[in-house]
């Protein structure tokens, strides 16, 4: 049976998640696209000769980026249309629900459930499709939740991010959609420093061991630093 939750005030505090290693254990994009290459021979052939020059741009955070889109036209070559796109995504999601629901965190969920059951107004911002995180959402009852995620569409006969909702481009996606006063974020990485820096109360849950000092350097002084269940990340037990 499904919760159901009180409908927002509109001056009820506004509480950000990002959803990969924040409430889902891993990279959902990553975990989709391996997968869709791997089910075709053809798509896993034309991965195996990019990797020599994939591989080294994922490896390095300024060109990541470039190889992970080489990755996704393969994974989505054919495909012409967003919509397209999502259909693919549910059937994938559909077909993978046992794995896909092990991989959301449960103290991530309690604490996702808590703010919702309060009355707070919750939005997932996610690098992620859209689509992915919300199909995945729905397996715990959170469908209602409002999803803002990369934008997909057409490119050189596959789909490929059209807008990358990511550091910064995230705050601006936000803002527009009328997420600006943020109250509470949580996140893992640093790549959505810019979202911790504009909440009132920044959390940082499963980051990596090496961002740790990081954070406690560029964050206020007494944020919170959690484990949600990731064990290869850092962060104290919650």
């Amino acid at each position: 049976m499904s919760t159901t939750y009180p409908t927002p005030r509109d001056d009820a505090p506004l509480v950000v998640f990002d959803f990969d290693h924040t409430l889902y254990d891993g990279d959902s994009g990553s975990h989709l696209f391996a997968t869709l290459i791997k089910r075709n021979p053809l798509r896993l052939l034309a991965a195996l000769l990019v990797t020599p020059i994939a591989g080294p741009l994922v490896a390095m955070l300024p060109t990541r980026r470039t190889g992970i889109s080489l990755y996704v036209w393969i994974a989505t070559f054919g495909m012409h249309r967003a919509r397209e796109f999502n259909r693919v995504i549910d059937a994938y999601v559909l077909k993978n629900e046992p794995g896909l629901r092990a991989r959301l965190l449960p103290q991530a969920l309690e604490v996702f459930a808590a703010h919702r059951a309060r009355g707070d107004r919750v939005v997932v911002a996610t690098g992620a499709p859209p689509e992915l995180a919300r199909a995945i959402l729905a397996f715990v009852a959170h469908q209602g939740v409002p999803v803002i995620g990369s934008e997909v569409g057409p490119r050189l006969g596959a789909v490929g991010a059209t807008r990358h909702c990511h550091n910064e481009e995230k705050m601006r996606m936000l803002r527009e959609r009328g997420y600006g006063d943020i109250d509470i974020a949580y996140s893992d990485s640093t790549a959505d420093l810019p979202l911790l820096l504009a909440a009132k109360a920044p959390v940082v849950v499963n980051p990596k061991q090496g961002s740790v000092e990081h954070f406690r350097r560029v964050l206020p002084a007494g944020t919170r630093i959690l484990n949600w269940g990731c064990e290869d990340r850092g962060g104290d037990k919650a």
